[in-house]
């Protein structure tokens, strides 16, 4: 029971770590490689948080899928030309990257 406390006290801390940030404050970290493209298909807190469990085989499983991966020149561009924001969480030594999706969709 107290293993399942710590796990959501480490959640709540990624969550309050994420952030929306403009893609061109993370260039850096891109041009460093140290970006990491999560598919919105998944819960950027929960990978981050996996990550930092070194949950090895949930990360194998992800990446294999291509729903985690390194994010790409041609990303990368449009993301810079659009201007847009990302949703960003560290975790060190990678920064988790999340496409922003509008909640108001018509």
């Amino acid at each position: 029971m107290k293993e399942i406390r710590l796990q959501e006290v480490y959640r709540t801390k990624i969550n309050q770590e994420t952030s929306r940030i403009a893609w061109k404050e993370l260039q850096r970290f891109y041009a460093s490689g140290a970006t990491i493209l999560v598919s919105s298909e998944l819960d950027l807190v929960e990978v981050a948080f996996q990550i930092s469990e070194d949950n090895k085989l949930q990360v194998s499983e992800w990446l294999t899928a291509g729903k985690i991966g390194k994010v790409t020149d041609a990303q990368a561009l449009s993301w810079y030309e659009a201007d847009a924001d990302v949703w960003a969480v560290v975790v060190s030594p990678y920064v988790l990257i999340q496409e922003v999706q509008d909640a108001l969709k018509s």
